[in-house]
């Protein structure tokens, strides 16, 4: 039932974003859509209730529960840029807004940026492990929460391994290519 609640939940993240902003676009409705898109936490919110209430009622603690726990720190990390990110090409596409801003290329902007992704991310696997830990402590010491563990061992990989491309673009930053002048 959890999986199901998580792909269930996944299907009404995007049809909300859609709803929402074809409200706000095609629809010329801004207010109506940004209240539609609004009701996106209302999902990780039934999905944290339905799974506490699982736990309550006996489940033994397993893969399941651990992965509404990271369903829910991601889109906690990456639900709002994810919005953002469609907003920006729908208000392109559709009402004549600007171009999508490009990450940048090179140099420290470039570093700047994995390092701003790199922090959505951790924030989105911190929530995760939070909520993994509540779930631990919830379960006590008299159920099997090396599921749990697992996933927050993984979230701990998640970080290690954003930290690591953002730290890379710090160290070793790419560099613009050299133009050439134009031969006479």
């Amino acid at each position: 039932m959890i999986v199901t609640l998580i792909v269930a939940c996944e299907i009404a993240f995007w049809v909300l974003l859609a709803a929402g902003l074809a409200l706000r676009y095609g629809a010329r409705r801004p207010r109506l859509g940004a209240a539609v898109l609004l009701c996106e936490p209302v999902l990780e919110l039934v999905l944290l209730a339905v799974t506490v209430v699982d736990l309550k009622n006996g489940a033994a603690p397993d893969w399941k529960h651990g992965l509404a726990a990271v369903y829910i720190g991601f889109t906690v990390g990456l639900g709002h840029s994810t919005i953002k990110w469609a907003d920006a090409r729908v208000a392109h596409r559709f009402a004549g807004g600007p171009p999508p801003v490009k990450p940048p290329k090179y140099g420290t902007a470039r570093a700047v940026h994995e390092w701003r992704v790199a922090g959505r991310w951790t924030v989105a696997a911190v929530t995760a492990l939070a909520l993994l830990q509540a779930a631990v402590w919830y379960v006590g010491g008299d159920g099997d929460v090396s599921s749990l563990q697992s996933w927050q061992r993984t979230m701990l990989v998640v970080i290690g391994i954003n930290l690591v491309i953002a730290a890379s673009y710090t160290v070793f930053p790419k560099r613009e290519p050299h133009k050439d002048p134009p031969a006479s």
